[in-house]
């Protein structure tokens, strides 16, 4: 069975046998390869259309390429990206959208780096079973994303110079028939705090006293990964920090509030612990099929940690609405910077995305906040 139609039997039962399916989903096995299959495959790419071997495109500041504009009934199966830009902190500064069936506003929106769990800008190599950075710059996702009637993907730049070398190939399948009623769409929402404003700026450790009179038991100020509203499940998330204040950043639990919740149904025990790692991510980076954090810092201002977690084991189901949050520090006291891409899907139409920050905005930059370690990093005193 295919990993969409494991995501369509989701929506449909709830059950130990559909968990399993999710388990075991990989590339080769969301295939049936003893079944004639029912679709062709398609590719759309940026191969030179002379035959010659200029097969890339130009990105103009301030223009947007459409890469794919293709009826349905279709499935999106693969992407692959790479390109060779100049422009410091080039993929925040190019933004990937993407529509389906006709809609007004994008289903995916996010900084083409922070889409592939590259949220500070700089690129690094990582593998999972959806996304992956491979060697040299070469970006794959193999997210399924169904499309009934059409589907339209662009890549805006909105830096200030030419991105002079845009590579792409993307695969689809075109079916000979409808896909089934009641399809879940994917989406992917780009968020971000520079910093958190966390109440805390005068300690010397997170283990302070004062740090541990203050409860949060609603989620009031969380860091909000997605505020969704409709019939879903949330598949997961990729999140970078950068730090602003020296110590441990990750005291943060994750909430989810599910069908209008006041108190989360899901509660977990720590950042690193959502994650799948422990104390404080060990001593390295690391990446697995569906966790990992495979840039780690050390717990100093200035550090970078990039992070991710996909849900394939039993995705999080919502039949009305979804806000799936985390703590900056304990109860919020700390305040770092947080970049994440939520990964879901749903039914159509989707709530509004909180409008994509302006591109200065987005480029990660350590903040005046105050607290230990802050002003050194800002060279403003010596610690």
């Amino acid at each position: 069975m295919r990993l969409l139609d494991r995501v369509l039997l989701c929506t449909i039962v709830s059950c130990s046998a559909c968990v399993s399916l999710f388990a075991q989903s990989s590339p080769v096995a969301s295939t049936d390869l003893t079944r004639f299959p029912d679709y062709t495959v398609k590719r759309v790419s940026s191969a030179d259309p002379t035959g010659g071997n200029a097969d890339y495109r130009a990105i103009a500041p301030g223009e947007s390429l459409t890469i794919l504009d293709a009826d349905g009934p279709g499935e999106l199966t693969h992407i692959w990206f790479t390109l060779l830009s100049e422009e410091p902190y080039h993929l925040k500064r190019i933004v990937l959208r993407m529509y389906w069936d006709n809609e007004p506003t994008p289903s995916v929106e996010a900084p083409l780096g922070d889409f592939f769990g590259l949220g500070l800008g700089d690129y690094h190599v990582w593998q999972s079973e959806l996304l992956s950075v491979a060697n040299d710059r070469a970006l794959n996702c193999f997210f399924p994303m169904p499309f009934q009637k059409h589907a339209r993907i662009t890549v805006s730049n909105e830096g200030r110079q030419k991105l002079e070398l845009f590579y792409y190939n993307l695969d689809y399948r075109a079916y000979t028939h409808p896909l089934p009623e009641g399809i879940l769409y994917f989406h992917a929402q780009f968020r971000q705090a520079q910093p958190n404003h966390g109440w805390r700026h005068t300690w010397q450790q997170n283990e302070d006293a004062s740090g541990e009179k203050n409860k949060n038991l609603d989620g009031q100020d969380n860091y909000v990964w997605l505020e969704a509203r409709g019939r879903g499940q949330f598949l997961g998330v990729t999140m970078s920090v950068l730090q602003n204040q020296d110590g441990w950043w990750g005291e943060g639990d994750d909430m989810f509030f599910i069908d209008g919740e006041s108190r989360p149904s899901i509660n977990g025990t720590g950042t690193e612990d959502y994650f799948l790692g422990a104390f404080d991510f060990g001593s390295g980076p690391f990446s697995y099929r569906l966790f990992g954090a495979p840039v780690k810092g050390e717990e100093r201002a200035g550090s970078r940690y990039s992070m991710y977690r996909f849900h394939l084991d039993s995705p999080i189901p919502f039949a009305k609405s979804l806000r799936a949050t985390i703590e900056h520090g304990h109860a919020n006291d700390r305040s770092d910077n947080f970049y994440s891409v939520a990964y879901w899907y749903q039914t159509e139409p989707h709530a509004a995305f909180p409008p994509l920050p302006p591109v200065e905005q987005r480029l990660p930059r350590v903040q005046p906040v105050g607290g230990p370690g802050n002003a050194r990093q800002l060279g403003l005193a010596t610690e």
